[in-house]
């Protein structure tokens, strides 16, 4: 119960922060950017000063859909981002080229959250399972009560929290190295860089969410676990 009570805490709070982010792009999506420049165009001048010319600028469908996937080199805006000529998708823009960037100068929080995406894929359908299965059989089958069990989803969660702790340094760095490019190139006027500001950091605002629930998460088994050894 006491695992569900934070799952449903977590959720009220992104779904707060989901929807203000969605308002403030929606927001300054309607704000015209000075340089004229669309998403797309953004993103390949911000590649090139950068000298990156292997890296791909793609569309993708979907709304906050944008991201930049290192294992076949392109950034992928969604079509509001990618065409648009706005203070919010020059902000999108910067960011997603922002790991671009960290990806050609090896930046190593990059390297290591890419490494760990394998491992995490695994410990998070062991912890899908753990979460249903404390909604659904907990009471029945009292799995929680098992050491072994209890060891497992520790490590698991452990493996969870570290990528969702390695992911704040990635997004908080690519978010720097976007609006530090904007200002210099004179992509956004120093009046639009402000809002550029607040729609990032609006966006990192989930990242620390989904740490924080993660970390959360994990003392409350850790806790179980050591719970379980004076019975």
């Amino acid at each position: 119960m006491m695992l569900f009570v934070i799952g449903i805490f977590f959720m009220v709070v992104s779904l707060i922060v989901g929807w203000s982010l969605k308002s403030a792009f929606e927001k300054y999506s309607r704000y015209p950017l000075s340089s004229g420049l669309s998403g797309r165009e953004i993103a390949e001048k911000m590649l090139h000063d950068n000298g990156i010319y292997d890296v791909r600028v793609m569309s993708v469908p979907g709304q906050l859909t944008d991201h930049y996937n290192p294992a076949n080199k392109t950034v992928n805006l969604s079509p509001e981002v990618y065409g648009g000529r706005s203070i919010s998708a020059a902000a999108v823009a910067a960011h997603e080229c922002g790991h671009a960037v960290q990806h050609a100068t090896a930046y190593r929080w990059l390297g290591f959250r890419s490494a760990m995406v394998p491992i995490v894929n695994v410990s998070s359908t062991i912890m899908n399972f753990v979460f249903l299965a404390s909604m659904m059989m907990g009471f029945v089958f009292h799995i929680f009560d098992n050491r072994m069990i209890l060891a497992v989803i520790v490590v698991a969660q452990g493996l969870i929290t570290l990528f969702s702790l390695v992911t704040l340094p990635v997004e908080f760095d690519a978010t720097r190295r976007g609006l530090a490019w904007i200002e210099t190139a004179g992509v956004a006027s120093r009046a639009e860089m402000p809002k550029a500001r607040h729609a990032l950091r609006l966006a990192a605002t989930t990242y620390v969410i989904n740490a924080l629930y993660a970390l959360t998460t994990l003392i409350y088994f850790i806790l179980r676990f050591i719970g379980s050894d004076r019975r």
